[in-house]
């Protein structure tokens, strides 16, 4: 999938990825390139400004857990980032409605 489409949902994503439970940044990647099935592939360098912009805004926080032996920064959704999250979700839902409706629009009545 081409990245620029995925860069005005990336908040979502990773609000998404971190919902349930902490994860590292490379846990995160791998949560999302997952769940899409791999169709997408975040990059570091794309994910740690926006996981640090998200913290910054009280979405996330950053926590050091011990993971195999190692200390990794990981990073857990807040109240604040769940509450986006579902705004993130209802305007998902609203915007691949509305662009469905014109894509694919459903069969007038009498149309075979």
């Amino acid at each position: 999938m081409k990245p620029d489409p995925v860069r005005g949902h990336l908040d979502g994503l990773l609000l998404a990825a971190v919902e349930l439970e902490p994860l590292h940044g490379y846990a995160i990647i791998t949560a999302v390139r997952v769940r899409s099935g791999g169709a997408l592939e975040l990059r570091t360098g794309t994910i740690y400004p926006a996981l640090n912009r998200l913290e910054r805004l009280g979405l996330v926080r950053s926590v050091w857990l011990a993971d195999g032996g190692r200390r990794r920064r990981c990073y857990e959704i807040t109240d604040a980032g769940r509450h986006s999250l579902a705004d993130e979700r209802s305007a998902w839902r609203t915007f691949t409605s509305t662009i469905g409706a014109v894509l694919d629009p459903a069969p007038s009545p009498g149309t075979p």
